[in-house]
């Protein structure tokens, strides 16, 4: 079956049916109306595979998608046109241009957390190169993936653009198969898996991975506003977002109230319950969930059956020293500011300043959307200085203590928007990208400590500087490296045809978006002509003589 599907496409290039500008505009537009037209049928398979506020699926996912299909088509006669381009001056007179044309069959492999978003987007741009392609979205997200595969073959051209479900046999199937180009976004297991299938053939590869984005937050910053930004930039899609902050290094001065302001802007999102609120989604199965209760601390997750006295005592005993904890803090508030109680120390309000001029502090070198959440091997736990990170006083568990959530329902695969304040960085929550609605609060000295932190970490996909301070931002600009930087705004150029969007080192390869994506599903082909009348070449032709020399000299001082 994935033969046949494959072998269409490959016909359906060759024949040419692709290449004219007016048949891509026509699959852009069919494209547009695949996600207006269907606006509640999408909608309504989101909240059936995550639970997914309509209201998110539209303007997270559809509104993106038809945003991306009128950008690339209102200026696809211009990147498709002749780039002049200038010539040396010994083939002179000549002219040179380059052109784009399509890289042939391409795969689109999608994941299950924007399962719209992530199918058609770069569909889109595959769509404006002039590619088949092939798309297979992911049978974790089936409802979607199903209407998908019935909605393709009804508004775009059936034998240029194909749709294959089911699984890890099918997807295996699919890498099987002599592709010009795959597009992955998932976890970076699959993604390596995806590469070495891609090797065999030679065939390029883009892959959107993932990792553990970093937000740095000092207190030059309004922190009502840093909060509520960096609410909804985690726990958007119930945390299942690949851009999505991982984990938060704030100063001693301002760590504690940002995790109780966070708390205060989770309340103003999702009401004092947010299991009932419409606007709060869930985890999209029982292994992921299981997985990120084994991320919160001890104790934390009842188990489903009773478990051993010894586990009992031990949960009880964890529950007990995280309560003298609490107590702790609480009488530590009323003797200090919050940044001695975060560990801070008398001054540390000058800590949040700059780092030195003229550090020189080494790049280090993770990853998207992910098809398996959590890859282990992608991002490792690298030894910190103690100095880096403050221990905080009272929290006794690694993963830090609750400031708000920590509940779960199993049975509705819900897990609360949950806030770690005092986070350690050996925690199992700092080893792996989180991808759900935990969020982690490391107290750090200053921007150096973080910056020093994040690099001896795997290069995230994104990176988020919450400082008015100019030096911090420039500091963070070009000491750390990550597929995008956001000052004060989380997911911004998520939402953006006009910036490219990608990874770097194990966050990904590669980049999409408007002029971006059409160049990664393109072939830039460099064109030179030159007239055979007259024949200019045999000043160069051999035997080469002293006079020939002496006009190449001269030529070249002036060239």
């Amino acid at each position: 079956m994935v033969n046949v599907e494959f072998t269409r496409l490959r016909h359906a290039y060759e024949s040419g049916r692709t290449r004219p500008l007016a048949w891509r505009r026509a699959q852009l537009d069919a494209l547009r109306r695949l996600v207006t037209d269907n606006r509640d049928a999408f909608a309504s398979a989101a909240m059936a595979d995550l639970g997914k506020p309509a209201a998110e699926t539209i303007l997270m996912e559809l509104n993106l998608v038809a945003s991306e299909a009128k950008f690339v088509r209102n200026r696809l006669g211009l990147w498709a046109a002749r780039h002049p381009k200038a010539m040396h001056w010994m083939l002179q007179p000549a002219a040179g241009w380059t052109i784009a044309e399509p890289k042939g069959v391409v795969l689109i492999i999608s994941p299950w957390n924007y399962s719209v978003l992530l199918a058609l987007e770069p569909m889109a741009d595959a769509l404006a190169a002039g590619n088949a392609i092939c798309l297979k979205p992911s049978e974790l997200s089936p409802n979607t993936s199903r209407l998908i595969a019935e909605l393709v073959p009804q508004y775009l051209d059936p034998e240029a653009v194909r749709v294959v479900e089911g699984g890890p046999k099918e997807t295996g199937e699919l890498l099987k198969c002599q592709f010009n180009h795959i597009f992955y976004t998932g976890g970076g297991h699959v993604g390596k898996i995806v590469m070495r299938a891609a090797a065999k053939h030679l065939t390029p590869v883009t892959l959107e991975l993932g990792g553990k984005s970093p937000c740095f937050v000092d207190r030059t910053v309004d922190i009502n506003v840093a909060a509520r930004r960096i609410a909804w930039g985690k726990f958007t899609n119930a945390g299942q977002t690949c851009v999505a902050p991982d984990y938060v290094l704030a100063t001693p001065d301002v760590a504690e109230a940002l995790a109780e302001r966070i708390a205060v802007a989770i309340t103003e999102f999702y009401g004092e319950d947010p299991k009932a609120s419409p606007d709060f989604g869930r985890i999209i199965n029982d292994r992921h969930f299981e997985r990120l209760c084994k991320l919160l601390p001890v104790g934390t997750v009842p188990t489903e059956e009773p478990s051993s006295p010894l586990v009992q005592v031990a949960s009880a005993v964890g529950a007990a020293m995280d309560m003298v904890g609490r107590r702790f803090n609480v009488v530590a508030a009323g003797r200090g500011s919050a940044g001695e109680t975060a560990g801070g120390g008398a001054g540390s309000a000058n800590n949040a300043a700059k780092p030195a001029a003229g550090s020189n502090t080494a790049v280090g070198g993770d990853g998207g959307q992910r098809s398996a959440a959590a890859d282990s091997d992608a991002t490792a736990s690298a030894a910190v200085e103690p100095s880096e990170i403050h221990k905080v006083p009272g929290v006794f568990d690694p993963a830090g203590r609750i400031v708000c959530g920590g509940k779960v329902d199993r049975a509705a695969r819900y897990i609360a928007p949950t806030v770690l304040y005092g986070t350690s960085p050996d925690a199992p929550v700092m080893k792996e990208e989180i991808f759900g609605p935990i969020l982690p609060i490391l107290v750090v000295e200053d921007a150096e400590s973080a910056i020093r932190f994040i690099n001896k970490r795997s290069r995230p996909l994104a990176a988020y500087v919450f400082s008015r301070d100019h030096e911090v931002r420039l500091t963070f600009e070009r000491q750390t490296s990550s597929g995008a930087l956001g000052y004060s705004l989380p997911l911004g150029h998520l939402l953006s045809s006009r910036l490219p969007f990608g990874g770097v080192g194990d966050s990904g390869i590669d980049a999409y978006h408007g002029k971006a994506g059409f160049r990664t599903f393109s072939h830039v082909k460099t064109v030179v002509s030159k007239p055979q009348f007259p024949d200019t070449l045999q000043l160069v032709y051999p035997p080469f003589n002293e006079a020939k020399a002496k006009l190449f000299n001269i030529i070249a001082k002036f060239s």
